[in-house]
């Protein structure tokens, strides 16, 4: 297992890709899967928030806008995870209109950042200092994770403190 904050960003990345092949299978329980994915994202996007954008917008050759334009994102995400989560439905077409909105988000986010801030990361952050924040990620994480960041009451929460992060 990695400690490299860029690689453990990545996993998760392909994690949520596999999840979203999951939750379009209508044959499995789309409910627990959307449970798992939101639990997932949601921590995985505070922890960078918290301990992986504050400290790469110090380097100076990666793109402090393109940091908060990923905060800007995960806003969005959490906008579209929320407006899925409202829906009990699972086999309606409401629900297939709104998860195919999510994936467009986190998708659409997942690429930008990969393509600008991870790169940049890769060839400005020192391997040690991105082992140190590969490690401060995954605490940030796995506490998130454990304070149940995930249900429908945080995911709430947490979409409307960020609605004023989106630029419409």
């Amino acid at each position: 297992m990695t400690d490299d904050v860029i690689e453990l960003i990545l996993a998760d990345h392909r994690l949520f890709e596999d999840l979203f092949r999951d939750l379009r299978d209508d044959t499995n329980d789309r409910a627990k899967v959307l449970a798992e994915l939101s639990t997932r994202l949601v921590a995985h996007a505070e922890a960078e928030e918290a301990e992986v954008y504050p400290a790469l917008r110090k380097f100076k050759k990666v793109d402090a806008e393109e940091v908060e334009h990923g905060a800007e994102e995960h806003a969005e995400g959490h906008q579209a995870l929320l407006a899925l989560m409202e829906i009990e439905d699972t086999s309606s077409e409401d629900w297939e209109d709104h998860l195919q909105k999510l994936v467009e988000a986190v998708n659409h986010h997942l690429d930008e950042e990969e393509r600008t801030i991870l790169n940049d990361a890769r060839e400005t952050v020192p391997d040690e200092r991105r082992a140190e924040l590969g490690t401060k990620f995954v605490e940030a994480r796995e506490e998130r994770i454990a304070a149940g960041c995930g249900d429908l009451d945080y995911v709430r929460e947490l979409a409307e403190r960020t609605e004023d992060r989106i630029d419409e």
